[in-house]
């Protein structure tokens, strides 16, 4: 069912659709070195197929996990050959090209440079941190997404309906809320959403008229994951997700892991959750308990390290200990404040005196002048340090909550001092 042209491709509008940049290297003609970032299963190794076949080049598929320095001669070699005995220009993909080591990726660099191969890299990591500089800067980096839902059910209706290459030859019947379900919890992968319904035809029977029924309970059996009600059209999943955080806002541990549990076992992404976590101890928490943000990235190095299937033991213990923190969005909404005024009123100029002057010109000009460093005056002096059109503007009131309480009473502390120095 791999995609031979651009008209078959599902997906990555952003890059094949209409005047997108892709679409218009390959009507062009034009053979540029890519990388492919993005996840599993969403078009990287069919998107360097598609381009060598429109350029009529020479393709060859390599597997940076398989493939070292020895193996990459023997293809450098191997394309000379058909540039220089077919006129042909070598497409070269590596798939995982993160795995290769730095001095395996520098044996590309002259190769790409002089036009030998035309490199095309698929990776799941960020190729920032992946790929070295020298080769990074001689590609152009795409980003892949994963597939919508709705990407994921035309493929598999494709597939039901083409007899060639799909499953068109037999007779099978499927009802819409199954290939919803595959669709689903196949989480934007088209090569998991196809094998799944290839393995839940070959498990149907077929019956009496030689028809072979696919049920849900087929369909999950194939999956090999319990199907619980929580993507339905694409509601629930907000729905649960929704729930699962407002348990948490609302102090409720019991409710959280019960979220939890319902998110865990029909098949969400555990990054996912904490992610969300995360987000929460900084946004709902906040300083009412400084810990909870530390905690919460604690539990994302807990599960990177662990794994499933006992990764929900530090994410149980997280959920408890977010849901029972006292509860502060002081930060948030101090935030919040602070960005409208930005957006409202611009970029206004920072005071003279909080100034940087790191050039003779800079400090004749009274950049830094009278600026009063805080030690020199016991750790605290009074000064405005916001620009003179938002001088006395509050943005951070902490609640009596936790250790927000204390940071109250710390800011209560400076306000009293300014007020003190400013009757004086």
């Amino acid at each position: 069912m791999r995609p031979r042209n651009l008209s078959e491709f599902v997906g990555q509008e952003h890059l094949v659709g209409e005047g997108k940049m892709l679409r218009s290297f390959i009507e062009n003609k034009e053979l540029v070195s890519l990388i492919f970032w993005g996840p599993p299963g969403v078009g990287k190794t069919t998107l360097a197929l598609i381009i060598a076949n429109a350029m009529n080049a020479h393709f060859i598929t390599f597997s940076a996990v398989l493939s070292g320095v020895k193996e990459i001669r023997a293809v450098i070699e191997e394309a000379k050959e058909q540039l220089k005995f077919h006129g042909k220009r070598t497409v070269l993909f590596v798939d995982e090209i993160h795995r290769f080591n730095k001095a395996q990726q520098d044996s590309f660099l002259h190769h790409v440079e002089d036009g030998t191969i035309t490199l095309i890299g698929a990776t799941t990591e960020n190729p920032s941190f992946e790929v070295n500089s020298p080769l990074l800067s001689r590609c152009k980096v795409l980003v892949l997404e994963p597939l919508r839902k709705s990407h994921i059910i035309a493929i598999l209706l494709k597939a039901l309906s083409d007899k060639e290459h799909g499953l068109g030859g037999q007779k099978i019947e499927i009802p819409q809320d199954v290939i919803d379900f595959i669709a689903e919890f196949s989480h934007g992968e088209a090569r998991a959403a196809l094998n799944t319904l290839e393995t839940a035809v070959m498990l149907a029977r077929p019956n009496k008229k030689d028809i072979r029924i696919v049920t849900m309970e087929i369909a999950r059996e194939a999956m090999q994951r319990k199907a619980l009600l929580y993507d339905k059209g694409g509601e629930e999943h907000y729905n649960v997700i929704s729930a699962f955080i407002k348990s948490m806002r609302g102090s409720d541990p019991d409710a959280a892991l019960y979220w939890l549990a319902r998110m865990l076992e029909a098949g969400e992404d555990p990054l996912f959750i904490v992610r969300r976590m995360v987000i929460f101890a900084a946004e709902d928490i906040g300083n009412a308990d400084p810990a909870a943000l530390q905690l919460a990235v604690s539990v994302k190095d807990a599960f990177h390290f662990v794994g499933m299937p006992e990764g929900w033991i530090p994410l149980a213990q997280g959920v408890t200990y977010l849901a029972c923190a006292p509860k502060s969005n002081a930060s948030y909404m101090a935030y919040l404040a602070a960005i409208k005024d930005v957006r409202e009123r611009g970029a206004l100029p920072a005071p003279m005196h909080v100034r940087n002057a790191p050039t003779t010109l800079m400090k004749e000009m009274g950049y830094g002048k009278d600026y009063k460093y805080p030690h020199s005056f016991g750790g605290y002096v009074e000064q405005s340090y916001l620009p003179k059109e938002l001088d006395g503007k509050e943005y951070y009131h902490p609640t009596q909550n936790g250790f927000d309480a204390e940071i109250r009473k710390r800011l209560s502390f400076y306000k009293g001092k300014r007020k003190g120095q400013e009757d004086k």
